[in-house]
């Protein structure tokens, strides 16, 4: 790579840095500034040959891989998303879970002279790949392992920091016993059809969260993968479901849109930029059949449906009646309001419940749930009290304190 050509890299680079920050800010979030110094050095670029500066700079995932069906299953991931988490949590030692080269080097960065990290996946292409791209990008001593990380990569060996760079539906035995007392996991965790980046830290052989952000992956490969149910409702929307006990009734939901659609407002009012993570995952743990409802943009177009998300809005079902939380209504400048929308024969009662939720959330001091994750066999009356989801190595419990 010639000097104008490093120069110019650098410079997207700064540019791209300066972008987060920014982003990061009307968020009400500050980027670690060991954060922003690997963000700042590690080039970008090495890690996805074969496309331009400029794309290389994009705050946008870069598809590495994809199966043959085109389904992408390794990617460079986005640059934003990156901060988010890295921003989450910080470590020495540090496993990373799901390879691509360009996180494991950010990593590298922050862990310091004298710590160490270690990058595993379970596909040889990713890790062959991810071992060239370190080599020529001066990591060398960046550990890249082939294996399934739902077993221990190293029986014995205890990190601070396990980040998880692809969609977990659960967490297996090994993230909990790899991680040091006090440690901290990193992890987009699948509940109830939403993902979250959640850090959580090990007290005991229990993990509490400590924050939470809306994130999206690549699904998780090998002995840890676990596949969702679409209920298609018809012209382009459908149900996401990912938890055994959801159970719906497509046939009933069929034609669900033909009925009027009922329209309830909120009275809760947030700026312009307000995330609605925390309210999504309020709703997911007080609205009775919650289901997440995706749309293609033909169905919003059309005036079929008018999400507040296109690829995961908060719902609920009611036998042959759907409810949803609608787009924010604009009521003043840079103020919006919820609405709840909903469809069927029960579809005034059923918007309304939603809407009341929507109020119980503000009127409660709109919280931060924390997540708490124990092994399978908890006993009910070990657990804290707040909506329980039974995973497959997991117990995932979300209480709701006061604000």
């Amino acid at each position: 790579m010639n000097a104008e050509t490093t120069t110019r890299a650098q410079e997207l680079r700064n540019e791209l840095v300066d972008k987060i920050i920014e982003g990061r800010e009307r968020r009400g979030l500050t980027l670690p500034a060991d954060v922003e110094r690997a963000l700042r050095i590690v080039p970008r670029e090495l890690f996805i040959p074969g496309v331009s500066l400029e794309e290389a700079y994009a705050n946008t995932a870069v598809v590495t891989k994809r199966r043959e069906d085109g389904v992408n299953i390794s990617s460079v991931s986005a640059p934003h998303l990156i901060a988010d988490m890295l921003g989450q949590a910080t470590g020495r030692h540090i496993l990373e879970i799901g390879s691509g080269g360009y996180n494991a080097a950010l990593l590298r960065e922050i862990a310091g002279p004298s710590g160490s990290v270690t990058t595993v996946d379970i596909d040889s292409d990713v890790t062959d790949r991810a071992r060239a791209c370190l080599d020529a990008a001066g990591y060398a001593d960046v550990e890249v392992v082939c294996a399934d990380a739902e077993f221990e990569i190293e029986p014995g060996r205890r990190y601070d920091l396990i980040i998880v760079t692809v969609g977990a539906w659960d967490v297996p035995p090994a993230w909990i016993s790899q991680l040091s007392d006090g440690g901290t996991l990193v992890v987009p965790l699948r509940t109830l059809g939403m993902t979250h980046s959640w850090a959580l830290q090990r007290t005991g052989n229990q993990l509490i969260s400590r924050s939470n952000l809306t994130c999206g992956f690549v699904p998780m490969q090998g002995a840890g993968a676990s596949k969702g149910r679409e209920v298609p409702l018809g012209d382009g929307v459908n149900l996401w479901l990912t938890e055994a006990h959801q159970d719906v009734d497509g046939a009933l939901l069929h034609g669900v849109f033909s009925n009027e659609r009922h329209e309830v407002s909120s009275g809760v009012i947030v700026p312009s930029g307000r995330r609605s993570s925390d309210l999504d995952l309020w709703l997911a743990s007080h609205v009775p059949g919650f289901a997440v409802m995706i749309a293609q943009t033909s169905a919003i177009d059309s005036g079929l449906v008018d999400p507040s998300w296109q690829y995961g809005t908060p719902a609920s079902v009611h036998g042959a009646t759907l409810a949803y939380r609608g787009r924010l209504r604009q009521v003043a400048d840079a103020e919006f309001e919820y609405v709840a929308y909903a469809h069927g024969p029960d579809g005034a009662r059923a918007a309304e419940e939603m809407a009341e939720q929507i109020r119980a959330w503000d009127r409660a001091g709109r919280p931060v749930p924390i997540l708490h994750v124990t092994a399978i066999g908890t006993p009910d009356t070990d657990l804290p009290e707040g909506l329980v989801l039974d995973k497959r190595h997991s117990r995932v419990v979300f209480t709701w304190p006061a604000a």
